[in-house]
This record gives C-alpha cells, structure tokens and sequence, in this order.
C-alpha cells in the first residue's frame, strides 16, 4: 500500500493506525514494543520512530511504502 505525508515524517504508531492496520494509537504502540514491525527490513521497536518518505513499513503481512504528498 502506498501512504503519503504531508510532512517530514510521521510516527511508526501513527502511521499504523492512519493506514487502518490498528485500532488505536495504543495498540499501535504495543505492536511496535512486541517486535511485530520492521522498517526496511530491520526490527523496529521504538514506537516514536521517525518514518519518512522512501521508508518501507511491514506488519501482519502488509507493507507501506510511505510517500511524500
């Protein structure tokens, strides 16, 4: 799935919930605690991590090439 931003980056627990793949930010952030996301391929366990475009986002099988807007 492609997602864009309009800003400089966005949050991994943010970007989780915008793209509908959590029910809440909290949920976002117990996913990311647990190891259960990556960003270009590499564990991702800091909830606040900084995505920007050209990062690619993996969880529960989906991924998200983030853009910019």
């Amino acid at each position: 799935m492609n997602f864009p931003i309009k800003g400089e980056y966005i949050e991994l627990c943010k970007l989780l919930k915008a793209a509908n793949l959590v029910m809440s930010g909290g949920e976002g952030k117990e996913v990311v605690a647990q190891g259960l996301v990556t960003v270009d391929g590499q564990l991702e366990t800091r909830k606040r991590c900084k995505i920007r475009p050209g990062q690619t986002v993996e969880f529960a099988g989906n991924t998200i090439e983030v853009a910019q807007a």
